[in-house]
């Protein structure tokens, strides 16, 4: 597993290093050992899939603060998406930045999201499903989120959103200060 660095510390890409033969390939996908040694929360307490069924459906932006606050790494398994993570940790240098990553069963890549940090997609073809690895149970009291379409944090979602679910539309916008 190829490990490549974001803009925000502790984002990170996974890429495979495929070992091929006349079967096909096998690739490692996870590394607990890895990611431990970078400092990062390597737990795994609940693995979860999502169907998105047309291009422009939009998930996110979704966090759960302490002491429910999740890492997870983010996998298209079929389609495509523009995966982002959104830095809220107070203090952080790039806080209220944001990276995005395309991720699709093509490219086979996946996304760690470190604790702190906000994510969302947007799907970018029609029947994309998106594996998730995550660290915690879900919190449905602890659930929180921020506007796709904020202008403070100004992420360029590469397509027109087409379909968002009413929870996700009445998310606040960013108010300084109300972050981690």
């Amino acid at each position: 597993m190829k490990v490549v660095e974001t803009a925000l510390r502790g984002v990170l890409i996974l890429e495979i290093e495929p070992i091929t033969d006349e079967r096909g390939f096998f690739a490692r996908t996870w590394d607990r050992a890895d990611l431990l040694g970078r400092g990062l929360t390597a737990d795994l307490d609940q693995v979860s899939i999502a169907h998105n069924e047309v291009a422009g459906t939009l998930r996110g932006l979704h966090y759960q603060p302490a002491p429910h606050d999740e890492a997870k790494t983010v996998r298209c398994i079929s389609g495509a998406v523009f995966d982002v993570a959104v830095d809220l940790r107070k203090g952080s240098p790039t806080c209220l930045r944001w990276v995005g990553v395309e991720l699709s069963a093509m490219n086979r890549r996946s996304l760690f999201i470190p604790e702190g940090c906000a994510h969302g997609y947007v799907t970018l073809t029609d029947n994309a499903d998106v594996q998730y690895q995550i660290s915690k149970p879900y919190q449905a009291a602890a659930a929180r989120g921020y506007r796709w379409d904020d202008g403070t944090l100004g992420i360029g979602w590469p397509v027109p959103v087409v379909r968002i679910s009413r929870r996700d539309a009445a998310l606040p916008h960013v108010q300084a200060g109300d972050y981690r």
